[in-house]
């Protein structure tokens, strides 16, 4: 038999909501060892993530990884912490409220959310809030433009298993993936041309490198769509840009352990360019909506280090799209065709009250 959560207070006859809930990957609380550790142990636990049999892959999370690694990564957090935390939630949160404004500007009444896959606020604790408070049609959007079933796939579980411990279970959406969609496309053409305008365009030794996170060989072998995905991503923003085949190189960054993973490698292509005489190179990242670890420590410092080490002269680091007015744009407008046939004009009662009372002070100045 199924356990449920306990039931938020269920009153007949109050009005239904409609909520969006965006999911990113996720962040340690703190640049911490003590914080990084059980993040990385929810993080590798996950069996999308780690595709190995569990008697081969625990031993080596609990008795080897979560021993070494935790200490090793938070150094790399700290590198790019902030005053006010974590990059990525600063930015996902900040996603949150432009989203939800931009959304109510279209004339869609809803709650919008976040939640993290891996750390806090999680998938179900979100979604619990949002039931709490009359939600019973949630939009699930994860914030990974490029399908892969251990990045989205795993939203969805996490969905599914919040699901499995409510009784009164509310209508449910997914957004797949959003990679080739127009207004993203034009949002990262937009922020390279801005970036143009800004430091320059060489016509001769460059190269505009497209960065993506790598996943195991396998992955593909399998079945998994993401590197094809990735590919089409690049392949747009190259055509909008009127780049040329030699004028950009696709990559896949973040390897991790010994297997072989998508290539090529962004720290190897790195060095290769540079040593075959291209002088600067510009680095995107479409595979991230947000600035992260993956983005600002792995390819703006260590990145940088690589390119310049090998005997390139300039390495330019271009910003993910993350507060861009141009892509919350893009994102309230694909957002807002898949909320199609449900209602989204209801209003808590207390922004009703209040609005009616707005609307009478506004009656009353006129008179």
């Amino acid at each position: 038999m199924p356990r449920y959560l306990p039931e938020p207070e269920y009153r007949h006859g109050s009005p239904s909501q409609t909520a969006v809930m965006l999911v990113n990957l996720g962040t340690p609380e703190a640049p911490t060892a003590a914080a990084v550790r059980p993040y990385l142990r929810e993080f590798l636990s996950d069996r999308r993530v780690v595709e190995l049999p569990r008697v081969l892959w625990w031993p080596i999370l609990n008795g080897i990884i979560l021993n070494v690694r935790p200490r090793r990564s938070a150094e790399k957090y700290a590198a790019i912490w902030t005053e006010q935390g974590s990059p990525l939630k600063i930015h996902v949160e900040r996603q949150t409220k432009l989203l939800r404004g931009f959304l109510g500007e279209a004339g869609h009444r809803l709650l919008v959310d976040y939640a993290m896959r891996y750390g806090k606020p999680s998938v179900a604790e979100t979604l619990h809030r949002l039931k709490a408070q009359g939600c019973l049609r949630i939009l699930i959007v994860p914030l990974y433009p490029q399908y892969a079933a251990s990045t989205t796939a795993t939203v969805f579980d996490a969905v599914g298993r919040w699901l499995q411990s409510t009784r009164n279970a509310p209508e449910i959406r997914h957004i797949r993936a959003f990679g080739d969609h127009p207004g993203y496309i034009a949002a990262l053409a937009n922020s390279v041309r801005e970036h143009w305008q800004r430091h320059g365009r060489p016509q001769n030794a460059y190269r505009l490198v497209i960065s993506f996170h790598g996943l195991p060989r396998y992955s593909l072998d399998k079945g998994d769509p993401y590197h094809c995905e990735c590919h089409k991503t690049a392949r747009l923003l190259a055509e909008a840009l009127q780049l040329p085949d030699d004028a950009y190189q696709l990559c896949f960054q973040s390897r991790f352990g010994r297997a072989e993973w998508l290539q090529p490698y962004t720290a190897a292509t790195l060095e290769t360019l540079a040593r075959n005489g291209v002088q600067r190179v510009d680095v995107i990242c479409p595979g991230f909506t947000a600035d992260c670890l993956e983005t600002l420590e792995e390819i703006a410092i260590e990145g940088r280090a690589v390119f310049l080490k090998a005997g390139g002269q300039a390495f330019h680091y271009l910003p993910c799209l993350n507060e861009r007015e141009d892509w919350l744009h893009a994102l309230t407008h694909f957002v807002a065709t898949h909320l199609q046939g449900w209602p989204t004009q209801t209003v808590p009662e207390a922004s009703l009250l209040q609005s009616s009372a707005l609307r009478a002070r506004a009656l009353g100045a006129r008179q």
